[in-house]
């Protein structure tokens, strides 16, 4: 998977959840129900905390600049505005190519690049610890509770 996809589908899949945590605010808003908000919620929150991880990710590999990045992750928080922010970089070539730091391509530089290459060189079990530890934040902060108490 290149840069591009893997941004591509999380910017996508924050637009989503974002679409569903605000459609369960207007169900419990308007006194319909109160069942969807920890679903919608909880899926936004993971997705959320996902689009963080894949933007950094991203970034350090297409060697954006601070400003780019920052921005990127601004866009997690504004509702629906990953995707416009994606579309935006794909067309100044912000996400072309693949991973320069796969064996045989750049040498990494400084502690971040050499994360992110050993990322690259055992994959799978990059992913499950990054699941395990993405999954351990959203656990204490659900513990903590929601951003805004209702009420």
């Amino acid at each position: 998977m290149s840069p591009r996809t893997l941004f591509r589908t999380f910017a996508f899949a924050e637009v989503v959840t974002w679409a569903g945590l605000i459609t369960a605010m207007i169900l419990r808003g308007t006194g319909v129900t109160d069942a969807a908000m920890p679903i919608a919620g909880g899926v936004h929150g993971f997705v959320f905390l996902c689009y963080g991880v894949t933007t950094v990710f991203v970034w350090v590999n297409q060697r954006w600049k601070a400003g780019t990045g920052i921005l990127g992750l601004i866009t997690a928080v504004v509702p629906f505005a990953t995707v416009p922010f994606e579309f935006a970089i794909d067309r100044k070539g912000l996400l072309a190519g693949g991973w320069r730091l796969l064996p045989g391509g750049d040498a990494p530089r400084g502690f971040i690049e050499h994360v992110q290459a050993w990322v690259l060189r055992h994959p799978l079990l990059a992913i499950v610890l990054l699941v395990v530890l993405v999954a351990v934040v959203f656990a204490v902060l659900l513990i903590l509770g929601p951003p805004v108490p209702r009420g």
